[in-house]
């Protein structure tokens, strides 16, 4: 992208630093130059309206000082989009700590977007305060659930939510991108936290050292299947024999169950891998768990491995979700607005987990 002579001009003339104009140049102003149609030579040849470009560029900096972005529809014309991160929400504060130090995190590679979080439940945040929120100053809110496998509340909650969310703001849209769910760039996080894993116990043999991918557990099957589906991956591309899966709470097997199967099967050493993205006092008690079962296998070595956290491979399912929302301008996640969703809801079919 060159900078025209006008816009180079008008640069002086504003006293924009350099990396203002990169912001600028990067963000707003794409194959051609954004602000004002004439900056080009019009048709006619004529220079362009310089008091017009000069009124143009100052908003243009003000957006970018206020860290809104501006994204172009399809139609050509430019949105104020916000986008809200929702968490799960955590009795233990720590936890939610992570979604915010995470969100900042992301925002740290975007400066010149607008993420804003909420919390499903057990937090100060909660989606209608946090749609609000977003709402404020916006165009377009992109929800996007920072939740790994989707059940009642992804399902139900959240789209009941952005409904509400319309009527209370009918001059913003509100879209609804999908979850993390079962994808390869997590699949890779989950093998480096075993990986870590196995380094503790000093690189055993992997036919040996069986895996227990650990789960929160759901009364939705599809969410459970996610649990399952990732555990076979994990299978598939690592040199271990047993890699079995587990929920924590709701659903079965539990833990206990599968740690003596395993070891009925001849496993000599066991990594616990928790499918969480971040901390809580469920994390705390699988440490207590571990600790348990050590001391009631002692001739087994058991290790736990890291939850998931923040991490670039999340960042990157998180952008690509996004992405989807962008590209087509519409809810991503199929719940959102669908007749069955709400015939359930009328017959107190949902669940919370």
């Amino acid at each position: 992208m060159i900078v025209h002579d006008t816009c180079q001009a008008r640069d002086d003339q504003l006293k924009l630093d350099h990396s203002c104009w990169q912001q600028i140049e990067k963000n707003i102003v794409k194959d051609a130059c954004f602000f004002c149609g004439r900056l080009n030579v019009d048709r006619d040849g004529h220079p362009p309206d310089l008091t017009a470009t000069g009124t143009l560029l100052k908003v243009a900096l003000r957006r970018i000082q206020n860290g809104q972005q501006r994204i172009k529809s399809k139609k050509g014309i430019f949105m104020k989009e916000t986008i809200l991160l929702v968490g799960h929400g955590s009795r233990d504060e720590e936890g939610n700590v992570e979604v915010d130090e995470f969100a900042q995190y992301w925002q740290s590679k975007h400066p010149d977007w607008r993420i804003e979080v909420c919390w499903i439940e057990h937090a100060e945040i909660l989606p209608d305060a946090g749609l609000d929120k977003a709402a404020e100053g916006s165009d377009r809110v992109i929800l996007l659930p920072l939740i790994l496998n989707a059940a009642g509340h992804v399902k139900m909650e959240l789209p009941e939510y952005l409904e509400q969310a319309r009527l209370r703001h009918p001059q913003v849209q509100f879209l609804m991108g999908r979850h993390l769910g079962v994808d390869e760039r997590i699949l890779k996080l989950v093998r480096m936290r075993i990986h870590s894993a196995m380094v503790t116990l000093d690189m055993p043999d992997p036919k040996t050292t069986s895996i227990i991918l650990l789960g929160r557990g759901s009364s939705d099957m599809s969410a459970n299947g996610e649990v399952a589906k990732m555990a076979r991956w994990v299978f598939e591309t690592t040199r271990h024999d047993q890699v079995d899966y587990a929920f924590t709470g709701i659903t079965y097997p539990r833990v206990e169950t599968v740690v003596a199967r395993q070891v009925a099967c001849g496993a000599m050493q066991i990594i616990i891998a928790p499918y969480y993205l971040f901390t809580g006092r469920l994390i705390k008690r699988i440490e207590n768990q571990v600790q348990r079962m050590t001391r009631q296998y002692p001739q087994i070595a058991f290790s736990l491995a890291g939850y998931l956290g923040i991490n670039d491979r999340v960042v990157e399912v998180l952008e690509s979700r996004l992405a989807e929302v962008r590209e087509h301008s519409v809810s991503m996640m199929e719940c959102d607005g669908c007749r069955i969703r709400e015939i359930a809801h009328e017959h107190g079919i949902d669940h919370h987990h």
